[in-house]
């Protein structure tokens, strides 16, 4: 018999639910939209702001380099480096803790007498979300200059640690929702399912898939938040310092959970599977069921108190929702996976079993979306930071696989209404009709004849009684029938155009699960849209907020004096403000044609704060046509420029005019 599509026409008994939840999920993101604005949220650190600026160029050496942060973050010996242009160290030492109110701020002190020249300050630091974050920014003292500093191109958290790290999150994630996904699909749905091996392989993989997982974590922790070498994980200094902090704290009291939930399962796949009477197995339900969720809800709280949650707006209500997210993202996609299973691998799932767990992931939809809706709020917290930073695209890209989950999800409950209506009407209708009778089995030379119903002996062997072949082939020809009426089953499963149009679409379901898994997970391990947004202003503000003078044009007559020695210079400064600017410079002959000349120069000057001459020499584009980016002009007001033009190996002069920068 060929499948058929199901019906989608009205039904009571078929109400499309995922229908709500879909608009429900739909609305509380655009609602959550809505409603952002006010109070920020931060999650993973971001440099907010420093002292001296990026690109700035300051008259004197610092005695101190300060950084300011959106968020408290843990700093260490080599956490705040300055270096100068050699490459040497520039600072005296460990980072002092500046903080105070709200504003999260650390400084370093400088060696005194420290050379005019271009410094590099690199920093690295763990956010309060347990992420590892780092940069580098120069400035130059008196004037810019060449420096050797080689800083590493990845940031905090690369290369194969990261890469190994990040494989281990992955995995602890699918492991919790194996875990917990499929224990609840038991408990909830079927319990029946917990004599049923292929449901216990399923969970039991889920367990030791997040436990290894979190041992990788806990060993990798160190060289991922500091050197960012594999043989530091066996560090066992680096492993009592990770132990010290929070997020080694969460590792391991994971680990203690896992350990009750060995026990856990041990119970759930033991004694109560086995259990026969009704109102001992009642019991042992509630106490697992309890137990289960106690155990479930001190994992995902590992995960809240070392995680976005813990850290920026309102964390003693982020961190209970953070866990109740994650707990109905489990009970979804867990109870989805075990249903899958179930489908495929064994062979007495009920109707009502089916019926029962989409009741559970209707249940867990309208949770994941009064929590997505406080997150949202929460992470994003603007139109512009939802389409604007990578945060807020991946969480669209969440929205959209969540939505079509459901979409999916609602076509997998329309095949449950069609087995369930098919299975109430075959019931009562009379016991089953019984195979016929096995055709008498031939009797051996030498043997008695079996009794009926009971298997064939095999052949005596020459140093066997028949009484010791008998037993051996009556096994043999047991475990024969028993395969033989195991591919009946599969056969008569597969030919049922119900059971196979939920199959496929529980399948289609786990697939798009799969990626969604994968695109929360980065989400878990991205810098939240808000706190992008704020970085982004603060660096703006320190850096490039002066920059409105426009751009600067001048054109000045010169004369070196000797032969060809006469022109004009003009000069284009862009965006003309504080900050770095790109310069054009033309030579023309007293003809207007472009007048070739060997060398051109420029210099920069503030008199009032008595900063420079900071000196620029540009690259000759063209025939009279010189050009330089990168120009740093560290702060506004009535700056000096004189231009040398050189026109022989003798012959140059210097022309210079104030002009209003910034």
């Amino acid at each position: 018999m060929t499948a058929t599509a199901p019906r989608f026409g009205p039904s009571p008994a078929r109400r499309p639910l995922a229908a709500v939840a879909l608009l429900t999920t739909l609305i509380s993101l655009l609602f959550g939209l809505v409603l952002a604005g006010a109070n920020p949220a931060s999650a993973h650190a971001a440099l907010t702001g420093s002292d001296p600026q990026d690109g700035a160029v300051v008259a004197t050496a610092p005695e101190e380099v300060t950084l300011s942060f959106s968020e408290q973050i843990a700093v260490g010996d080599d956490s705040i480096r300055v270096l100068d242009p050699a490459g040497e160290r520039a600072d005296t030492g460990a980072p002092r803790d500046l903080t105070s109110g709200g504003a999260v701020r650390y400084g370093v002190q400088l060696h005194s007498g420290l050379p005019d020249g271009t410094y590099t300050v690199a920093w690295q630091a763990v956010s309060a979300d347990s992420h590892p974050v780092s940069g580098a920014f120069t400035f130059s003292v008196g004037a810019p200059s060449e420096t050797t500093v080689d800083l590493p191109s990845g940031g905090a958290g690369g290369g194969l640690v990261g890469a190994l790290y990040g494989i281990a999150r992955y995995a602890a994630y699918a492991g919790f929702i194996l875990l917990a996904g499929g224990s609840a699909f038991v408990l909830a749905c079927w319990q029946r399912g917990a004599g049923a091996r292929p449901l216990q392989r399923l969970v039991v993989r889920g367990w030791v898939t997040l436990t290894a997982a979190t041992l990788v974590m806990l060993l990798l922790r160190h060289p991922y938040t500091g050197s960012g070498k594999l043989a530091d994980a066996f560090d066992l200094g680096g492993l009592q310092t990770v132990l010290d902090t929070r997020p080694g704290a969460a590792l391991v009291s994971r680990l203690l959970l896992l350990g009750a939930s060995a026990l856990f399962i041990a119970v759930l796949f033991g004694a109560y599977a086995k259990r026969e009477d009704e109102k001992e197995k009642q019991d042992l339900t509630f106490g697992l069921a309890t137990g289960g969720a106690v155990i479930a809800t001190g994992i995902t709280g590992t995960w809240a108190l070392a995680e976005h949650a813990s850290t920026g707006l309102q964390p003693g209500i982020a961190m209970p929702v953070d866990m109740l997210h994650l707990l109905a993202v489990a009970g979804w996609l867990g109870g989805l996976a075990a249903l899958l299973v179930a489908l495929y691998r064994v062979p007495d799932l009920t109707s009502g079993a089916v019926r029962r767990f989409s009741r559970l992931a209707f249940g867990s939809v309208v949770v994941l979306a009064g929590t997505g809706l406080y997150q949202s709020w929460r992470q994003v917290g603007s139109w512009s930071a939802l389409t604007g930073t990578r945060y807020g695209q991946l969480l669209l890209v969440k929205v959209a696989l969540v939505a079509l989950l459901i979409g999916v999800a609602w076509i997998s409950r329309r095949w449950t209404g069609r087995l369930t209506e098919r299975a109430g009407a075959t019931a009562g209708t009379g016991p089953a009709v019984p195979e016929p009778a096995q055709p008498p089995v031939p009797v051996e030379p030498g043997l008695s004849a079996p009794p009926a119903g009971s298997a064939q002996p095999a052949p005596p062997e020459a140093d066997r009684t028949d009484e010791e072949v008998a037993p051996e082939r009556a096994a043999q020809l047991a475990r024969q029938r028993a395969a033989l009426t195991a591919t009946k089953e599969k056969r008569t499963r597969d030919a049922d155009p119900e059971r196979s149009g939920l199959r496929r679409s529980v399948m289609v379901e786990t697939g798009i699960a799969v990626v969604l898994l994968v695109v929360t997970t980065i989400l878990t391990a991205t810098e939240p849209g808000r706190t992008e947004e704020e970085a982004a202003r603060g660096n703006t503000t320190a850096a490039a907020a002066p920059a409105t003078g426009g751009p600067v044009n001048l054109s000045l007559p010169f004369d070196t004096g000797g032969q060809n020695g006469k022109g004009t210079m003009r000069l284009d400064i862009s965006p003309g403000g504080t900050g770095s600017n790109s310069l054009h410079l033309w030579i023309d002959g007293p003809d207007e044609r472009p007048l070739d000349v060997p060398e051109v120069k420029l210099a920069f000057t503030l008199e009032s704060k008595d900063i420079g001459p900071l000196p620029v020499v540009p690259d000759r584009l063209a025939v009279g046509h010189w050009t330089a980016s990168g120009v740093q002009i560290p702060m506004a007001g009535d700056w000096k420029v004189a231009v040398t033009v050189r026109t022989s190996d003798i012959d140059q002069t210097t022309i210079d005019k104030n002009v209003k920068i910034g």
